[in-house]
């Protein structure tokens, strides 16, 4: 071996000894925005589960809320980019910035992968007087801030909706911001009269009869929601899905963003996470880290105006 090829596999020798193939060790950890038992957590735990077992790793789901998702995705974006710090993002990363909240945009990730869709829906409790979102809405018109309606806190996805809802229609509702946990009971006990919520949270609702569904605020019928109607075939143009995700500090590793979106991809893939993703109303929607980051790119520069126009961004 010659001093030259000698030197080289040295050289590559320590390096990899400083710098031990991803992921050697662990464990990988997502950040959630929201708290433990919220439907962001349980699908965050769904995937974690899948992505373990691919990545032959631990990964770990600790739930890191507030703010409308600005606790999270702050520590996440000051941990060292590795790999082995994630974050379960969403629409939120756009919101959450134009709303003042957070001092840096989505640029500060790199994507990873689309993981799933939900829609967001609009939903009274069983027992309630209005059957559909024209009748809701009507009522709201001639009695306006007279009907309550909860969302999941100032900056959120669906903060964002309800104001389009509202500002589409033209009527005024009393908005009422909880934190994401109490948005469901508040609804269930009587504290508002309908709610703007993505589905799972309220999938169990639902199936117990406590909770119906009037319409979801998606381009055209969800599968999985085949029996409700969108707002759009109820007269009021609104359209807004709301998707799921993974991030990580920007400049990870593109080998390291490789090996997380193979996991990500298998975890997706298999029948547990498929199964669970039915039963709470959600779609997986693998989408790869350069589309992704496509995507993110283009819907933060739609929301920033949606926003502008009607007064929400800061």
């Amino acid at each position: 071996m010659t001093v030259h090829a000698l030197s080289l596999f040295f050289a590559l020798t320590a390096a990899w000894a400083q710098e031990p193939l991803y992921p050697q060790r662990g464990p990988v950890e997502i950040t959630v925005l929201f708290p433990a038992g919220t439907s962001a957590d349980v699908t965050a735990r769904m995937l974690a589960d899948g992505m373990a077992k691919a990545l032959g790793q631990r990964v770990l789901v600790v739930n890191r809320p507030g703010a409308g998702g600005a606790i999270g995705y702050k520590h996440v974006a000051s941990q060292k980019a590795d790999g082995y710090a994630l974050v379960w993002n969403s629409n939120s990363i756009s919101t959450t910035y134009h709303s003042g909240q957070m001092p840096f945009d989505y640029q500060a990730f790199d994507a990873v992968a689309r993981v799933l869709v939900e829609s967001p829906v609009v939903a009274v409790r069983a027992d309630a007087r209005w059957r559909t979102l024209r009748e809701l809405l009507d009522d709201a018109k001639a009695r306006p801030k007279a009907v309550s309606i909860g969302h999941s806190g100032v900056g959120s996805h669906t903060h964002l909706c309800l104001v389009a809802l509202t500002h589409a229609a033209g009527v005024e509702m009393n908005e009422v911001p909880f934190a994401a946990a109490q948005v469901v009971p508040s609804l269930i006990g009587g504290h508002v009269d309908a709610l703007l919520q993505l589905p799972a949270a309220l999938s169990g609702p639902v199936k117990q009869g406590q909770v119906r569904l009037l319409a979801a605020l998606i381009p055209n019928r969800d599968p999985a929601l085949a029996d409700v109607p969108t707002a759009r075939e109820q007269g009021t143009d609104v359209a807004l899905e709301a998707w799921r995700g993974i991030a990580v500090p920007r400049g990870t590793p593109k080998s390291a963003i490789a090996t997380l979106e193979r996991a990500i991809q298998a975890a997706i893939a298999a029948p547990e996470f498929q199964k669970g993703a039915e039963n709470l109303g959600v779609r997986p929607a693998f989408t790869p880290a350069a589309e992704f980051a496509e995507l993110i790119a283009k819907e933060d520069a739609a929301i920033a105006r949606m926003m502008q126009a009607i007064g929400l961004k800061k």
